[in-house]
C-alpha cells in the first residue's frame, strides 16, 4: 500500500494555510505517476505510524504526540509551505486545482470572480495572500484563502478525452485493473485527509481553549466575562463536541487498508450537534469587530502574542485560530463530496457517505440561512422605527424576513379606493400611507396575518361577492373569520409578483417550521434596542452590497513587474456553497420609503 511506504523528510511535502488550520501534504510524484495528492500524512520520519487524540465517554482527552507530526517535515508549520508544495507541482507540469470555499464578487476586471463550488486551476501561487488562476476562459488574481485544494489532483492527460500510442494498445482488463487501482488510491488520499486534518483542527482547539482562553480568565483586569463571550464564542462547547466526533471517527477508520473505511455513519450519527456551529457562526462577526479594538493597544497585541509563544501554537494571529471553526463546517460537504466521488457504488460506506454529504451540504445550508436572517431582522429593526405611528407588537416578533413590497390599491365593499404601499414578511403583511407632501414619508396603517389567510386569484371583470368590477385584482380570505381585503395592481405583471410572493411566504414559513429556524429572542430585543438608539424615526439610511476595496493594477506573476492585490477582501464565511435563499433584493426601496431622508 501507499501510505506504508517509508517517506524521508525531504519527500514529504507539507502545506498549511495560514488562517485555514487545515494541514495536508503532497506525495512523491514518483508514486502516483498520474495523480499528485495534496494531502499530509501525519508519520513519523522513519515512516511510523502517527498517535491519535481520543477522548472517554466523561470528555477527559489523551493528547496525541503534535510533536510526532512535526517530525515529519517541520515546513508544514510555517506560513508559506503551501506555497512550495504547490509551486513544485506546476514547475513539474500538473494540473493544480482548488475548489471555492465562498463567492468572490469583484468589479475589478483584474480579479478572478466566482462561486461557491465552482473550480479554479491554480497556476501561480508565490504570494501566500493572493493567487494566479484560471477559472473557464479568464486569468486573473484570487485571494488564496477563499479557495480549498483539491486533494487529488488530476494530470491533464487524466481528463483526455483519448489516449494515444501505447496507451490505446493496452489490453482493457489491465485498463480496468488499473482504473481500480487508481481510484482505491484516491479514496485513501481523501479519507487520510479527512482523518489528518481532524486531528490537527482539534490541536487548534485545544490551544484556543488552553493557550488563550484560560489565560484570559486569569486577567480579569483586561478582560471582562461579556467581553470574553463575544471574542470566543461557544468555542469551547465545538471543543468538547469536535472530540467526540473525531474518537468515533478513529473507530470506523481503517488503518491497515484505508480505502475500506465506513465514515459516513460518523457524520450522520453526529448531524445534528453540527448545528452548535450556528451560534458561532453568527457571533463571529462581532468577535472580529471586538478584537480588532482590542489590538489597537498595545498590551493587547502583546498579551496575545504572549499566549501564542507559551503554548507554542504556530505562526498563526488570533483572528486567524477563530476563523478555523467557520472554516471548517465549509469544508465538510467539499471533502465528503469529493470522498463521495471515489467511492463506488458497490463499496459498503456509498450510501452512508451519500447521505451524510447530503446533511452536512443542510447543516451548511442552515447555518448560512440563520446568519443570513440574523442580519436582516436589524434592518427590519430600523425599517419599524422609521415608520410613523407603528402600533402594537414590534414586527420582529413574528417575522425575520421581508419578502415583497410595492404598492396597491386596496378596495372596501362600498366601492371606495385607498392607495397603500404593502410589505409582505413572513407570518405578515404591513400597509402603511405615504405622507401626502413628504412622499418618502410612511404612516402605520394595519397589518394582515397571513397565518390565517387564504390567497385568492380573481380573474377580472364584476366579482359577485363584491359586485365591483375589478382588473389585476386578488383576494386575502380569513379562514376562521368573515375578514378579507380586495387588493388591486396597477399592471397585470405586479399582480403575478405579488401573487408568487404570498405563495413564497407560505413555503418560507413551511421550511422554517421543518428547519427548526428561529431567532433567539434576545437578538430581537437587541435589534429593536439598537434601531431605537440609532434614530428614533430618523432615517439613517440601509447598508447595501459592500463596495469592493481599491486595488492596484494587477499583472500576472510572470511579467516583469509583479503587484498584487493591497489587501485581501473580507471574507464572505458565510456564503456557504448551494445557498438555499440568495439575499432579498428588495431593501434598496426602503431608500426611498424612509422618513426625513436628507
Amino acid at each position: 500500500m501507499w501510505l506504508k511506504q517509508r517517506f524521508s523528510a525531504k519527500e514529504l511535502r507539507i502545506r498549511c494555510p495560514p488562517t485555514c488550520g487545515l494541514l495536508q501534504g503532497t506525495s512523491n510524484k514518483t508514486t502516483l505517476p498520474r495523480t499528485h495528492s495534496l494531502m499530509w500524512a501525519s508519520v513519523s520520519s522513519d515512516g511510523g505510524p502517527e498517535s491519535s487524540a481520543l477522548v472517554d465517554d466523561n470528555g477527559s482527552e489523551e493528547d496525541y504526540s503534535y510533536e510526532d507530526l512535526c517530525q515529519a517535515n517541520p515546513r508544514y508549520l510555517q506560513p508559506g509551505g503551501e506555497q512550495l508544495a504547490i509551486n513544485e507541482l506546476i514547475s513539474d507540469g500538473s494540473v493544480v486545482c482548488a475548489e471555492a470555499l465562498w463567492d468572490h464578487v469583484t468589479m475589478d476586471d483584474q480579479e478572478l470572480g466566482f462561486k461557491a463550488g465552482d473550480v479554479i486551476q491554480v497556476l501561480e501561487a508565490s504570494n501566500k495572500d493572493w493567487w494566479w488562476g484560471r477559472n473557464e476562459d479568464k486569468e486573473a488574481w484570487f485571494p488564496a484563502s477563499f479557495v480549498r485544494l483539491r486533494v487529488n489532483q488530476e494530470e491533464l492527460s487524466e481528463n483526455s478525452s483519448s489516449t494515444q500510442g501505447e496507451e490505446q494498445e493496452e489490453d482493457a482488463g489491465s485498463n480496468r485493473h488499473k482504473h481500480c487501482e487508481s481510484k482505491r488510491q484516491m479514496r485513501t488520499n481523501v479519507v487520510q485527509e479527512i482523518m489528518d486534518t481532524e486531528r490537527v483542527y482539534i490541536k487548534h482547539l485545544k490551544d484556543i481553549c488552553e493557550g488563550y482562553i484560560r489565560q484570559c480568565r486569569k486577567h480579569t483586569g483586561m478582560f471582562t466575562v461579556a467581553q470574553l463571550a463575544t471574542i470566543f464564542g461557544n468555542i469551547e462547547d465545538i471543543y468538547k463536541f469536535q472530540r467526540k466526533f473525531l474518537k468515533d471517527l478513529e473507530k470506523q477508520y481503517n488503518k491497515e487498508e484505508p480505502h475500506l473505511s465506513e465514515i459516513g455513519s460518523c457524520f450522520l450519527q453526529h448531524q445534528e450537534g453540527f448545528a452548535i456551529y450556528s451560534e458561532y457562526c453568527n457571533n463571529h462577526p462581532g468577535a472580529c469587530a471586538e478584537l480588532s479594538r482590542l489590538m489597537k493597544q498595545s498590551r493587547y497585541r502583546h498579551f496575545f502574542e504572549a499566549c501564542r509563544l507559551l503554548q507554542q501554537m504556530i505562526d498563526i494571529s488570533l483572528d486567524g485560530f477563530l476563523l478555523t471553526p467557520v472554516q471548517k463546517i465549509c469544508k465538510y460537504p467539499l471533502q465528503l463530496a469529493e470522498l463521495l466521488k471515489y467511492t463506488t457504488q458497490e463499496h459498503s460506506d456509498y450510501n452512508n457517505i451519500k447521505a451524510a454529504y447530503e446533511a452536512m451540504k443542510n447543516v451548511a445550508c442552515l447555518i448560512n440561512e440563520r446568519k443570513r436572517k440574523l442580519e436582516s431582522i436589524d434592518k427590519i429593526a430600523r425599517w419599524q422605527v422609521s415608520i410613523v405611528g407603528w402600533e402594537g407588537l414590534d414586527i420582529l416578533d413574528r417575522s425575520s424576513e421581508l419578502i415583497h413590497s410595492g404598492e396597491l390599491t386596496k378596495l372596501t365593499k362600498q366601492g371606495r379606493s385607498q392607495q397603500r404601499t404593502y410589505f409582505l414578511f413572513d407570518h405578515q403583511l404591513v400597509s402603511c400611507k405615504k405622507d401626502l407632501l413628504r412622499r418618502d414619508m410612511l404612516y402605520y396603517r394595519g397589518r394582515v396575518d397571513m397565518d390565517d389567510m387564504e390567497l385568492v386569484d380573481l380573474e377580472d371583470g364584476r366579482d359577485k361577492d363584491w359586485n365591483l368590477s375589478l382588473k389585476n385584482a386578488f383576494k386575502l380570505v380569513s379562514r376562521t373569520t368573515d375578514e378579507a381585503h380586495l387588493l388591486c395592481a396597477k399592471k397585470q405583471e405586479d399582480k403575478a409578483r405579488w401573487l408568487q410572493a404570498c405563495r413564497d411566504e407560505r413555503r418560507r414559513v413551511q421550511e422554517d417550521r421543518e428547519m427548526g429556524m428561529e431567532i433567539p429572542e434576545n437578538q430581537k430585543k437587541l435589534a429593536m434596542l439598537n434601531a431605537q438608539k440609532a434614530g428614533h424615526g430618523k432615517s439613517k439610511g440601509y447598508s447595501g452590497c459592500p463596495v469592493a476595496p481599491p486595488h492596484q493594477n494587477l499583472h500576472p506573476l510572470h511579467q516583469r513587474h509583479v503587484t498584487v492585490p493591497t489587501s485581501v477582501p473580507q471574507q464572505q464565511v458565510f456564503a456557504l456553497a448551494e445557498p438555499k435563499r440568495k439575499p432579498s433584493l428588495f431593501w434598496h426601496t426602503f431608500n426611498k420609503l424612509t422618513p426625513f431622508k436628507k
